[in-house]
């Protein structure tokens, strides 16, 4: 049973810790605000859940467990609800997104 445990953990740490990388590199290299937004929803929501899930299957049924869960459920309250937050300020200031066209021409993103 602990080899499983250790083998879940490592597997949901590894996973959360690649999609961090990623998102990170979506951050950096998409064109506009808003797909920018979504990677760092991915960040926070998905990446950092699978990381956390991870610590919480090494630590086993224990307090230090207990408070994972409750940071976890804080991070996917407070993750969605700041992204959308941000992107309806970016559309009231009158942020357009990118469409196809503007990609294809090479237009510069309006961040």
């Amino acid at each position: 049973m602990a080899v499983v445990l250790d083998v879940l953990s490592w597997a949901a740490i590894v996973s959360g810790g690649l999609l961090l990388i990623v998102g990170a590199l979506g951050i950096l290299r998409f064109p506009d605000v808003y797909a920018r937004m979504h990677a760092a929803g991915i960040i926070d929501t998905l990446g950092t859940g699978l990381l956390l899930l991870g610590l919480a299957f090494q630590a086993g049924f224990t307090l230090v467990t207990v408070k994972l869960f409750l940071i976890l459920a804080f991070i996917f309250f407070t993750s969605p609800t700041t992204t959308h937050a941000l992107a309806r300020a970016a559309m009231e200031d009158g942020v357009k997104p990118l469409t196809v066209d503007d990609a294809k021409d090479g237009a510069p993103s309006n961040n």
